[in-house]
């Protein structure tokens, strides 16, 4: 009785931590399932900012985003983020090979210049479900997640979530905050020099400022918006279904 006991006891925590894994992935399927068709209130990465904001005693702090269809987004706000991010957006199943490919090699090179190869199909299921930072577990999560919003969202549908829970700045989530935060217009009226200076912040909003854009920020916009016309302009949406 004593042995039977015992094993109770030094198992029941393995027991808890299966159940609240399987409880977590349930969850997680549940807001692929649901959020293919509803709007997204909130991401995993705004409750992170908004927690570590309280608890570092910042409760002037509030993470916020308007959500909005993707008939009222600006196409070039769309198409600026393709053109920044992820040109090969349509075409890829989640994953972009060659720029993963690319990335290991420059970061065996170079490993205090880390660069990244995450599809924007990455970056909306990491936003979405997963926190912020890097490790090999989130990384993991982060593919099979992302293989779950492909195989269930179209693109526009991911292009849609992506646009309207991506950070922008300290406290400015989505699109249509970014646009009257920033330009004091909706989304819907962003030219392609907006959009392009709204995309050159996202590889990190909380060091470059759309607010007040150094001469990087807008050397990466005039880049951004060469590969926009370069990319084929609002035809490129078209073509792909993502207009």
């Amino acid at each position: 009785m004593r042995k039977s006991a015992g094993k109770s006891i030094f198992s029941r925590p393995w027991f808890w931590l299966k159940r609240g894994v399987i409880a977590l992935v349930g969850l997680w399927l549940l807001g692929i399932a649901v959020f293919a068709f509803l709007p997204v209130p909130f991401s995993a990465v705004m409750v992170e900012r908004q927690v570590g904001a309280w608890l570092s005693g910042d409760f002037g702090y509030v993470a916020h985003s308007d959500w909005v269809s993707m008939d009222d987004i600006s196409p070039q706000m769309a198409l600026a983020v393709m053109a920044a991010e992820d040109q090969k957006f349509p075409e890829h199943w989640g994953f972009d090979v060659a720029a993963i490919e690319k990335a290991l090699s420059h970061n065996e090179r170079r490993p205090t210049r880390i660069r990244g190869a995450s599809t924007l199909s990455q970056q909306t299921a990491k936003n979405l479900f997963l926190w912020d930072g890097r490790s090999w577990l989130r990384k993991g999560l982060e593919a099979g997640l992302t293989s779950g919003i492909e195989l269930v969202w179209t693109k526009r549908r991911i292009l849609t979530v992506y646009l309207n829970i991506v950070e922008f700045g300290d406290g400015v989530f989505g699109v249509e905050e970014a646009s009257q935060r920033f330009f004091n217009k909706p989304a819907k009226r962003l030219t392609a020099s907006e959009a392009a200076l709204l995309a050159a912040v996202l590889p990190n909003p909380h060091r470059f400022k759309a607010g007040a854009p150094s001469g990087y920020v807008i050397q990466r916009q005039q880049w951004i918006m060469r590969q926009m016309r370069q990319l084929g302009g609002e035809g490129f949406l078209k073509e792909n279904n993502l207009d």
